[in-house]
């Protein structure tokens, strides 16, 4: 329902398109949209000033601060900041089943602590790190928050404002995590729509699933001269990545995957043989077994890597006794992320939803996969999607970062829409 005078449950009607509709023709809705186009530039002050407030990985508190406040500024109720970090709040509605619809945004970066964040506008476009990814998310829950004070619009299952903490790198979506495992939230989350980055064309139904590793070689060390020979840590990771870097991808699979060194750390001086080395492994794939499966072509790589790099060097390889163990190189692999895969049912009533607001508004649309924080709720099988916050933005996770708002209102009419018909 929409309005206090008028109330249509949708469910009642035999097409998503019709309540759709149905809802956009309610005042209260036409009220609503008024108050995106109207308030554009109140919307850009508040992506600009949360965006200027640092929240790199597991450092979001002041942010969180800031929100809670706007929370409150917007009068949503029970407004707190819960054991994780998540900043909650609720747009109450007219029944008491305690079953909710949940819009959510992250509101961590991709940037270290102490990275300037130079937050201005030029030539109509918002710039600065984070800006888009995810200071427009977060802006729209605001905006939708807002329009559902300024316009009084009323529904029947009440709505749960989130911005989530680490949705981004190591943070592993543990602010999710938390949600779906609170005893208060999850079993009466019925629907969550997650709003992550620009565009209105974005329809994430698949979570691409990921695990993540630290790898750590360790050895003796020494002078580059008169320990000639030692194992050196460096040495072997680069055996290990040139092996595991053969391995084969299905080309012929509609399903895709991907792995990654990207970080690479290790010794103290050009003269000097490593004690250690540690390199970080990205593992992706939009099917499970495809995940397992490079997990172990990984492992098995690093094996190798050790016991041949140790067999053959020059101070171990003569020792009768075992050289892997005489030499004591160790190898460490910790996991430091682990993403499930995913996919929204094709019959889900939230993608039906979605769909039909898509075709109301005229937007194209098409479902794709990506990790974002709807991999944890759609992998314990519950309904959620992830699209954008309107506007154009590009350069995210770069210093470049940008955000173009012009159209923005087309992104915050599809969220509130699609609220609206899910919360009846």
């Amino acid at each position: 329902m929409s309005s206090a005078k008028s109330r249509r449950p949708v469910r009642d009607l035999a097409q998503p398109r019709q309540a759709v509709a149905q809802l956009a023709e309610e005042r209260a809705v036409h009220q609503a949209f008024a108050w995106f186009r109207a308030n554009e530039a109140a919307l850009s002050r508040w992506q600009m000033e949360v965006t200027r407030i640092p929240a790199p990985p597991f450092g979001e508190a002041a942010r969180a601060q800031w929100l809670k406040a706007r929370f409150n500024e917007l009068g949503l109720q029970q407004v707190e900041i819960d054991e994780a970090g998540n900043v909650t709040g609720i747009h109450a509605g007219t029944s008491e089943q305690n079953s909710f619809v949940a819009l959510t945004a992250h509101m961590d970066t991709v940037f270290p602590e102490g990275t300037p964040l130079e937050i201005r506008r030029e030539a109509g476009k918002l710039l600065g790190p984070g800006i888009s990814d995810n200071g427009s998310g977060l802006t729209a829950l605001l905006a939708t928050a807002a329009a559902l004070q300024a316009s009084s619009l009323t529904h029947t299952l009440p709505l749960l404002f989130i911005a989530n903490v680490g949705e981004e790198g190591e943070g592993d979506l543990r602010g999710m995590r938390h949600i779906f495992s609170s005893p208060r939230w999850q079993d009466s989350i019925a629907y969550t729509l997650i709003v992550d980055g620009a565009g209105t064309d974005t329809l994430v139904t698949r979570a691409l699933g990921s695990r993540r590793f630290e790898v750590t070689v360790r050895g003796k060390g020494g002078h580059s001269w008169s320990d000639f020979g030692e194992p050196n840590p460096i040495a072997l990771l680069s055996r290990a990545i040139a092996e595991f870097y053969k391995t084969e991808i299905p080309s012929n699979s509609k399903r895709r995957s991907a792995y990654n060194v990207g970080v690479i750390r290790g010794g103290t001086s050009v003269n000097s043989i490593p004690e250690s080395a540690s390199m970080r492994v990205d593992l992706r794939s939009e099917m499970a077994e495809e995940v397992e499966r490079l997990e172990n072509e990984l492992r098995r790589c690093l094996a190798n890597a050790v016991t041949n790099g140790v067999a053959t060097n020059h101070k171990t390889a003569s020792r009768p006794d075992g050289p892997a163990s005489l030499a004591g190189v160790q190898c460490d692999i910790r996991r430091i992320g682990d993403r499930p895969c995913a996919e929204l049912p094709e019959d889900a009533r939230i993608l039906q939803v979605v769909k039909a607001v898509d075709q109301h508004l005229g937007i194209r649309s098409r479902p794709h996969c990506a990790s974002t924080d709807a991999n944890i709720p759609l992998s314990l099988e519950r309904e959620a999607i992830t699209i954008g916050a309107g506007g154009n933005g590009g350069g995210a996770h770069t210093l470049n970062e940008w955000f173009d708002p012009a159209g923005r209102d087309l992104g915050l009419k599809r969220i509130l829409l699609a609220l609206l018909a899910l919360a009846e």
